[in-house]
């Protein structure tokens, strides 16, 4: 899953060096964090945070299993 996103989020970002992608485990989700470099932050997002919605959709659809968050950061 970590790889889907890291590769979602370096298709989108001018500076693919700066993607971060790293999970923690919770109570009964997994989070995934995702930092980026400031600049790329709002493209990453979207307007109205339709591109952030959908990278959480094809995550969560392509988990079957496990239940997941994604959480966007600048660095």
């Amino acid at each position: 899953m970590q790889e889907l996103i890291e590769f979602m989020v370096k298709s989108i970002v001018s500076d693919k060096d700066a993607v971060s992608v790293t999970s923690s485990q919770e109570d009964r989700f997994t989070l995934y964090n995702v930092t980026v470099a400031s600049n790329d932050l709002g493209g990453v997002i979207g307007k109205g945070g339709k591109i952030a919605e959908a990278i959480r959709t094809i995550a969560k659809s392509s988990s079957s299993r496990e239940r997941i968050r994604i959480k966007f950061a600048s660095k």
